[in-house]
């Protein structure tokens, strides 16, 4: 079969490490892994759902598997990916240092890798693609600062680990910071697990009763602070983050719309079809249209929640 390779690739190809230059044979049937952070969460199923009828698509044979949000986890997946033959590998990095050492291994064995809504600063990755999740975290202080008064106390329930929640979490912070009146709670790590996110609303309210709003930097730690707001009778309302349906449930829903009133939301699906898409367009050309790829994040209220 007649190889597509351009000049100078070839020699790149057959260097370890050098992988990002290769291209393969026309009409091959690229196989393609891909990490998502949990299967438990909403968000990454609907990614998973977009990476598996893309790739159906344009011919990527798919192995979508969970983390578990596990760094370690992760880590032996890419592993077994790498070993499995697969020829590139993408995904989400929840534990952005606890993954890079195997991302990494996995570039130095010819593997191509690639990140989806969190990322690494990893040389190794040849393109990311997922929300502006810097933008988001702006929109979610620019809500905090709707929903409230000056004078008021806000808290943001953060995940700091996975960089795209670090983002949020920095952008709602510069908008906050910017407009100076709000008394802002910080420094929580809800850990992607909604029981833990509850926790800690528990632990605000009982610290700072009169807290006015929370923007959580992902769906589960909006449904784990729902839960403690209604348990402790409060008053304060919450803004999500991702647009997953339960957060469109909740706020449409007569008695949970008392509290959980706004929503950054992602398009999960498209970061699913983008990802392949730049894969499949790396291994067909050798090239990618950018290292970085983001998508607009928007707001959802009641106002629009049923569209």
């Amino acid at each position: 079969m007649k190889k597509k390779i351009l000049a100078g690739i070839m020699a790149a190809a057959m260097t370890v490490g050098m992988f990002s230059t290769a291209v393969f044979a026309e009409g091959e049937t690229y196989k393609c892994g891909f990490i998502v952070g949990s299967f438990e969460h909403v968000f990454y199923n609907l990614i998973a759902d977009g990476i598996k009828a893309e790739a159906e698509a344009v011919g990527i044979e798919a192995t979508v598997l969970d983390a578990e949000l596990d760094a370690n986890i992760a880590s032996d997946k890419i592993q077994n990916l790498s070993a499995d033959g697969n020829v590139a590998i993408a995904l989400a990095c929840n534990d952005a240092a606890g993954v890079k050492p195997a991302i990494e291994n996995a570039d130095a064995e010819g593997i191509a890798m690639f990140t989806f809504d969190c990322t690494t600063d990893s040389e190794a990755i040849n393109c990311f693609v997922g929300t502006d999740n810097y933008e988001g975290g702006k929109l979610g202080g620019q809500e905090l600062l709707r929903l409230t008064e000056d004078g008021d106390t806000v808290a943001i329930i953060g995940y700091p680990t996975a960089s795209s929640c670090l983002d949020r979490e920095n952008g709602a912070v510069e908008v906050l910071e910017a407009d100076g009146n709000r008394t802002i709670l910080t420094g929580y790590n809800y850990e992607g697990d909604a029981n833990k996110a509850q926790e800690i609303m528990e632990n605000i309210l009982t610290s700072n009763p009169d807290v006015a709003a929370v923007f959580c930097v992902g769906d589960p730690a909006a449904s784990g602070a729902l839960a403690s707001i209604k348990s402790n009778a409060s008053d304060c309302l919450i803004i999500g983050f991702d647009g997953n349906p339960e957060a469109k449930e909740a706020i449409l829903d007569e008695e949970n719309g008392k509290w959980w009133v706004s929503e950054i939301s992602q398009n999960p699906a498209e970061i699913g079809t983008q990802i392949v898409d730049q894969m499949y367009k790396f291994l067909s050309e050798g090239t990618v249209d950018s290292k970085e790829i983001y998508i607009a994040p928007y707001i959802i209220t009641a106002e629009n929640a049923a569209e």
